[in-house]
C-alpha cells in the first residue's frame, strides 16, 4: 500500500466514525429534543448560546444558523460572560449551553446566575449526569464516546454531531415558525443569496420617479417626459391603466420615416401593451424577462394592470442581480 492510499484509507475512516456518530446522534432524538423546540418558539426574548473552546466555535455557529433564519439569537463566550457579558442574559431569554464534558469550568461557572436570572438553560452535552446536566431545564444528549482523533482527546465527531444537533433545532424551528424565502433574503440583504432573493419592488423606482403620459398628450409631452427621467420610455396611460409605451428607440424611427409632428396625440404613435411585471417578482425574474423581449426596462404593474413602479437594467446591475 502506497503512502497515498494509506492516507485516503485514515480519511475514509475518520468519515465512517462521524457518519456513525451522526446516525447515533440521530437515532437519540426525543422528547427533550421537542421540549427545546418549544421553548425557543415560545420565548419572548432571544436565544443566548455559550460555549467554550472548540464547542464555542459550534455555538457561534448555531447562534449564526438561528439568527439567520427567524430566531433572535447571539452567541456569548463564556470567558467573556464572566467579565460583563452575563449582562446580556435576561429572564426572557434561554440558554443554551454547550460543553462535551459537561464541566468546563468556565461554562459551569455561569450557571448559578444563570438559574437566578430565570431564564430557561438548555444544555448540549455528552454526559447528563455533569454539573451541566444538574442545572440543565432540558438536556440534549451528544452520546459520542469515540472521536475521529486517533487518540480520542481532540473534538472530532462529537463537535460534528453537535452542529448537526443545532442545525435539526435550527431547521425545525423556521419551519415551524413558516419562515419563506423573502424572510430570508431580508434578513441577507448583503449576500449573494439575499440578492438572489430579492424582489422587484426591493429596487423599482416609484412615485414621481414614474416616466407616464395620458393618451391625449403630444408626443413632444412624452418627449419631454422621457428626458426628464431618464429612462429610455414614457409609459402611455389611459386613466390610471397602462396601455401603451414609448421608448427612444421609438422616436429615431418617428424620426427617421419623416413624421416629425410632435403636435400628434402620442396613442397614434405608441407601442400597445407594454410588457410588466409583478412587483412581487424577484429581480432575477425581471432580468430574465427583458433578456427574452431584448429591452432594457419594464413597467411594473399591479392585478389591474396600473403601473405602480419601473425598473431598468441599471437598476439591476447595481443591485449585483444582472
Amino acid at each position: 500500500m502506497t503512502q497515498k492510499d494509506i492516507w485516503l484509507d485514515k480519511a475514509r475512516k475518520v468519515f465512517d466514525i462521524e457518519i456513525a456518530a451522526l446516525e447515533q446522534q440521530r437515532d437519540v432524538l426525543g422528547q427533550p429534543f421537542v421540549d427545546a423546540v418549544e421553548t425557543i418558539l415560545a420565548l419572548s426574548g432571544r436565544l443566548v448560546v455559550v460555549g467554550m473552546g472548540k464547542s464555542g466555535i459550534i455555538a457561534r455557529k448555531i447562534a449564526a444558523t438561528f439568527a439567520s433564519t427567524g430566531t433572535p439569537a447571539f452567541f456569548v463566550h463564556a470567558a467573556e460572560a464572566r467579565h460583563g457579558d452575563l449582562g446580556m442574559i435576561t429572564k426572557f431569554d434561554a440558554v443554551l449551553a454547550i460543553s462535551h464534558s459537561g464541566e468546563t469550568d468556565e461554562v459551569c461557572e455561569l450557571l448559578p446566575t444563570i438559574k437566578r436570572l430565570g431564564a430557561k438553560l438548555i444544555a448540549m452535552t455528552g454526559r447528563p449526569e455533569s454539573r451541566l446536566g444538574q442545572y440543565a431545564d432540558i438536556i440534549l444528549e451528544v452520546p459520542v464516546t469515540r472521536e475521529a482523533c486517533p487518540m480520542n482527546l481532540a473534538p472530532t465527531a462529537s463537535t460534528t454531531a453537535t452542529l448537526a444537533l443545532g442545525d435539526a433545532l435550527a431547521v425545525v424551528t423556521l419551519k415551524q415558525r413558516g419562515f419563506k424565502e423573502e424572510d430570508f433574503a431580508r434578513v441577507h440583504p448583503a449576500g449573494s443569496l439575499g440578492r438572489k432573493l430579492m424582489q422587484i419592488k426591493d429596487v423599482m423606482h416609484t412615485g414621481n420617479e414614474l416616466p407616464l403620459v395620458t393618451s391625449s398628450d403630444s408626443l413632444k409631452q412624452a418627449i419631454m417626459i422621457m428626458s426628464q427621467h431618464r429612462m429610455g420610455i414614457t409609459g402611455v396611460v389611459d386613466g390610471e391603466k397602462l396601455i401603451g409605451c414609448i421608448t427612444d428607440g421609438d422616436l429615431r424611427r418617428i424620426l427617421e420615416a419623416g413624421q416629425a409632428d410632435l403636435n400628434v396625440d402620442v396613442a397614434s404613435v405608441m407601442h400597445v401593451n407594454p410588457k410588466t411585471i409583478a412587483a412581487s417578482h424577484l429581480a432575477s425574474e425581471a432580468v430574465l424577462e427583458m433578456e427574452i423581449n431584448l429591452v432594457t426596462v419594464l413597467f411594473v404593474a399591479d392585478e389591474g394592470n396600473v403601473p405602480v413602479g419601473i425598473i431598468h437594467l441599471h437598476d439591476l446591475l447595481k443591485a449585483g442581480v444582472a
